[in-house]
């Protein structure tokens, strides 16, 4: 997944975090990754994901769900286009699957956690261990007031 990889969920700080990346991927003439995780439960042996018969179909529903959500953004952007958009869904960890989209990135971007006071001075737990494993730079957009 050469150029720009983005993870999205689904929520408004992702949002921000894919309109940024599409800005940031037609600025560079880039690629541009949306990867969309459906979270799945570690077996109890060796921290293996759990996928059951299940858990295509909503993978599907978040692939669509991704796709829709790059549409919208693309179209925000009006002229100025990433060089190509891919959508990747999978059923997996979110921090293992940006980790091993970034070994062939230039850079993944995220959006921040929605905190105020105190909390908002953390990071958090995708941020952080993203930072900490990830083999290309890391932007995380911030939240918008």
């Amino acid at each position: 997944m050469p150029g720009i990889v983005v993870g999205v969920d689904g929520s408004p700080n992702s949002e921000h975090a894919l309109d940024w990346a599409m800005r940031q991927a037609a600025a560079q003439h880039a690629p541009l990754t949306v990867v969309a995780v459906h979270e799945v439960p570690k077996s109890y042996w060796g921290g293996i994901p759990v996928v059951g018969p299940a858990d295509s179909a909503l993978v599907e529903k978040l692939r669509q769900a991704a796709e829709e959500m790059a549409q919208k953004a693309a179209g925000r952007l009006g002229d100025a286009r990433p060089a190509s958009v891919t959508i990747h869904a999978v059923s997996g960890f979110v921090v293992k699957e940006l980790v091993d989209a970034s070994k062939e990135a230039d850079m993944v971007v995220i959006g921040s956690r929605d905190a105020s006071g105190f909390s908002r001075l953390l990071m958090g737990s995708v941020s952080t261990d993203l930072v900490q494993h990830s083999a290309c730079a890391v932007v995380i957009v911030p939240h918008q007031k």
